[in-house]
């Protein structure tokens, strides 16, 4: 359902333009006015920043101003990679929250989405209309800066940051999805459907089954609420502009398309209109995906072009994408715990589960996940592991459960845990059919290894100082000036069960200076040998 709304000057979400301020009032922007060559210079630089040990923490959005290409064109619009998810901080700030709050975000926008709206006044993304044989003279997406991601292994410009709106032919029900675009010509993209499930595709073949082309509307530059709810899996029935609008706390501006029946958001940059042909394929790629290899070629439908609208001044934006992390992962991983999380716990009802982490760098977030638990018994930790392998068809290739003393941030803590707390023949079971494969293995028969690496017996304690002692000398350690130091789980002791009162007693009686008590006692405790 779609409403009409009321003035856009009451909107509380930001456009792109305005989250392009905020990053920058935050210092959270790298802005290059050098020249810069979006075909094998732009991609390598911010990649840097994820290859060359700078944390999350540290990682920002980069503007490009002075952009260049290969054959020496100059172009007016700037690019910005990284702006969306460049960091955690960053797709906070797209949220208008702190990065602690994502979560609770997700968890509210999931269960109270919120219906677009049809916007009544003029679309900032109408200011430039072109269509036909006009926008064919002016060289329809030449005229936009698309950076090559991989340099080196990629055959064209690709649209990486890009969502793709259909509709089912059948039922109307409208998607919002990401997918990458290999740029063929002025008046001609790919649309690559990532797996066999995506909704977009579904929609695609009932065109086709109806002897018709798919209406299609590519959005570049949306409002990062839209981005933000894009790249996710909806629920079955929700429409993903819905699930932005929960995101944002009102609904989503809407203006209809030029061309075709499709609706796009209203402060969008640039809006690419057209029809996704049915009746024939084209080779496409390959492209450096963020599995971190680089995908092969493969047969993809083509979308002719039909209208470009865009901003008086659009801004152009490009994912960061393949060996993760990087912002195509970081855009997803934000969202994905708190959504496990909620259908673990709200959905399936273990609640003993208190943290869902995916792996992400190099693997990718989808394939490796740890779920964190209390004082759970083994059968919900085993109900949780299978609830979790099936939530999505091609997330959970090996999930690794551990408790709320094991970080599962950190893969030294997960090995201690795998080390002292999982016998592997009762604690792993192999499920075939769940993990779906790579796209160029052609065994695409896979499985999923599940693993109970929790505490289900007493342990003595951790060796390591009591907390307040550590604390203590925590403070010595500042006052001292010695380097900056980050505590990482395990960083003081605790007991797993295997201590006594009068083992504590002793101890603390060390700590006081008074151990010959100690000594004295045990010598009464003599046996002859």
């Amino acid at each position: 359902m779609i409403q009409t709304q009321p003035p856009a000057s009451t909107a509380g979400y930001r456009d792109l333009r305005a989250h392009l301020q905020a990053l920058e009032a935050q210092g959270l922007l790298h802005r290059i006015d050098r020249l810069i060559n979006k075909d094998t210079e732009m991609h390598p630089l911010v990649r840097w920043q994820y290859r060359g040990g700078i944390p999350d923490a540290g990682r920002k959005a980069f503007l490009f101003t002075n952009v260049t290409d290969s054959t020496g064109r100059k172009y007016d619009a700037p690019v910005l990679v990284g702006g969306l998810a460049g960091s955690k901080k960053i797709y906070a700030l797209g949220l208008q929250c702190e990065l602690e709050d994502v979560g609770e975000k997700w968890e509210r926008a999931l269960a109270n989405p919120i219906e677009p709206v049809m916007s009544r006044e003029p679309a900032p993304v109408h200011e430039i209309v072109r269509q036909g044989a006009q926008l064919e003279a002016w060289g329809g997406l030449l005229n936009f800066p698309t950076p090559i991601s991989t340099p080196g292994y990629d055959n064209a410009p690709y649209l990486t940051s890009a969502q793709y709106i259909t509709k089912d032919p059948e039922t109307g029900v409208r998607n919002v999805g990401h997918y990458r675009g290999q740029i063929k010509g002025a008046m001609r993209v790919a649309v690559q459907f990532s797996t066999p499930f995506k909704d977009a595709l579904v929609h695609w073949r009932k065109a086709k089954a109806r002897g018709e082309h798919l209406p299609v509307a590519i959005v570049v530059g949306a409002p990062p609420v839209v981005a933000f709810g894009g790249v996710q899996r909806a629920p079955i029935g929700v429409d993903e502009y819905a699930l932005s609008g929960g995101l944002a706390g009102e609904p989503i501006r809407l203006v209809k398309c030029k061309t075709v029946d499709i609706e796009v958001p209203a402060d969008a940059e640039v809006v690419i209109e057209g029809y996704v042909r049915t009746d024939y394929v084209e080779p496409e790629g390959p492209f450096g995906e963020s599995y971190g290899f680089v995908s092969p070629r493969t047969e993809s439908p083509m979308v002719e072009i039909t209208c470009i609208t865009h901003r008086r001044d659009p801004i152009w934006t490009s994912f960061i994408s393949q060996v993760t992390p990087s912002e195509s992962s970081t855009i997803k991983v934000v969202a994905y715990e708190p959504m496990f999380l909620n259908f673990l716990r709200n959905t399936c009802g273990v609640k003993s589960v208190v943290k869902v982490l995916m792996h992400e760098p190099l693997s990718n977030i989808r394939p490796v996940i740890f779920l964190q638990f209390k004082n759970a018994s083994e059968g919900e930790v085993w109900r949780a592991l299978k609830l979790a392998s099936g939530f999505q068809t091609n997330v959970g290739k090996v999930i690794i459960a551990v408790d709320e003393d094991i970080d599962p941030d950190n893969l030294d803590a997960i090995m201690w845990a795998l080390a002292y707390r999982m016998t592997p023949h009762k604690d792993v079971q192999i499920v075939r059919g769940f993990y779906e494969a790579f796209a160029h293995n052609e065994d695409m028969e896979n499985s999923v290894l599940l693993v109970n690496a929790t505490l289900r017996h007493k342990l003595p304690p951790i060796s390591l100082p009591k907390r307040e002692f550590m604390e203590r000398s925590l403070e010595i350690w500042r006052e001292l000036g010695l380097p900056a130091v980050s505590p990482q789980a395990p960083w003081h002791g605790y007991s797993l069960g295997e201590w006594s009162d009068d083992l504590d007693l002793e101890a603390a009686l060390a700590t006081e200076g008074r151990w010959l008590e100690t000594g004295v006692k045990m010598a009464g405790q003599q046996k002859k040998v």
